[in-house]
């Protein structure tokens, strides 16, 4: 009779053990999922963005199990979103901009677009590269989609490439610099003035110091009425 106590007493431990693994982890599921809805379409995130919520095994699982389900992307190996959705065009393909804000984390990093996207920012240039640079004051990573086939990269850069970043400055001088100088157009020079607020132009002066001695003369240009 004892022992008979003694089983079930292990039984019932076991079956009360089990419940409580099972509901930590629908907790775990459910504030998952309530965050991922409340970023809204269109984000993008990691398993380290969860971590406060459950342990990494756990996170990963809930994350697999809603990529079978349709309702997020696997956009690379430890890198998803929260797909935007349009009424005719459907699933439309990431955004960049969150991506590479997923990629950088919550460590206050900065980034700052570079290249041929940032001509492409500006309107420079029509061409989506299929190579997105953003210069980085954190860790260099590079990741490719499979879904839109393209390359992301955050470059560790020095402080002074980092200096105007998040300001149009800081867009300008890359865009610039990936064109050239010989390859600032008359034409590309109106365009920016037809485009860009007379407000932020103006504010291009202040930040003058921070751009190669050539580009000095454009930035004045542009900051006229």
């Amino acid at each position: 009779m004892l022992v008979l106590r003694c089983v079930l007493s292990e039984i019932v431990v076991s079956i009360s053990d089990s419940f409580q693994s099972w509901k930590r982890v629908k907790t775990i599921d459910f504030k998952l999922k309530s965050r991922i809805y409340g970023s809204g379409r269109g984000s993008a995130f990691t398993p380290n963005g969860f971590l406060d919520i459950g342990g990494r095994d756990a996170v990963d699982k809930i994350l697999s199990r809603l990529v079978v389900k349709g309702i997020i992307r696997r956009l690379a190996w430890g890198l998803y979103d929260y797909p935007r959705e349009h009424p005719e065009l459907g699933v439309l393909l990431p955004d960049i901009e969150k991506v590479a804000k997923a990629l950088a984390g919550k460590d206050r990093i900065r980034l700052q677009p570079a290249g041929a996207y940032a001509t492409n920012l500006l309107g420079l240039s029509e061409q989506v590269p299929a190579r997105v640079v953003f210069l980085t004051d954190g860790p260099s990573r590079t990741v490719k989609m499979k879904i839109s086939r393209q390359e992301i990269q955050l470059r560790h850069t020095t402080p002074k490439n980092m200096a105007a970043a998040g300001r149009l400055s800081g867009l300008l001088i890359q865009a610039l610099r990936h064109l050239g100088k010989d390859h600032i157009t008359s034409a590309r020079v109106e365009h920016l003035k037809r485009t860009l607020p007379i407000k932020e132009r103006q504010r291009l002066l202040k930040d003058i110091p921070l751009a190669p001695a050539w580009m000095h003369p454009l930035f004045r240009e542009l900051a006229e009425k």
